[in-house]
């Protein structure tokens, strides 16, 4: 067996992390309510930067609009979230948290950082600010090259088919 490059181990590593993420689902406090990864990832944009066009939302998942429509209509109907006539332009519509929703995603947002504090209990405080420092940098690359940055080798490579519409990552 080939000793394995560096790249050999996080692609192998990113994939576990996405199996086991898929795996990851948070109830409100009550119980009332199981939020989904695609709902919570909705709730924590709205949390994060207030209401949002769906459009928008799907900018930022990079969904097709009519996922984004199904998965806002979830969050709706569990009443997590309100429709309202966006006042810049009365054409469009805005998805913002409802009071509900602002309890919910804090509290399963809470939950899911003391169970963080839990896994990484035996990290040092360099550790945790260091990997929390590479995720950030991953995740602005992949921003990047999102904006349209991606190489030719990639983007006309035959594996690089679309991505199928799937749910906001959390």
């Amino acid at each position: 067996m080939e000793p394995k490059t560096p790249n050999d181990v996080i692609e192998q590593q990113l994939t576990k992390v996405m199996r086991r993420s898929n795996a990851i689902h948070v109830s409100t406090a009550s119980g009332e309510v199981a939020l989904e990864r695609s709902s919570y990832g909705i709730l924590c944009l709205l949390a994060d930067e207030g209401p949002q066009r769906l459009g928008a939302i799907a900018s930022a998942f990079h969904l097709d609009p009519s996922t984004v429509t199904r998965q806002a209509q979830a969050v709706v109907k569990l009443g997590l979230a309100a429709k309202k006539t966006d006042p810049g332009d009365r054409r469009a519509t805005l998805l913002s948290l409802s009071d509900f929703g602002e309890r919910s995603i804090m509290e399963a947002r809470n939950f899911r950082r003391q169970a963080l504090d839990l896994l990484l209990a035996d990290w040092s405080a360099e550790d945790i600010a260091e990997f929390g420092r590479l995720l950030s940098k991953f995740n602005d690359t992949i921003d990047h090259w999102d904006n349209g940055a991606v190489p030719d080798e990639i983007t006309n490579h035959p594996l690089a088919a679309p991505a199928p519409d799937g749910e906001p990552e959390a």
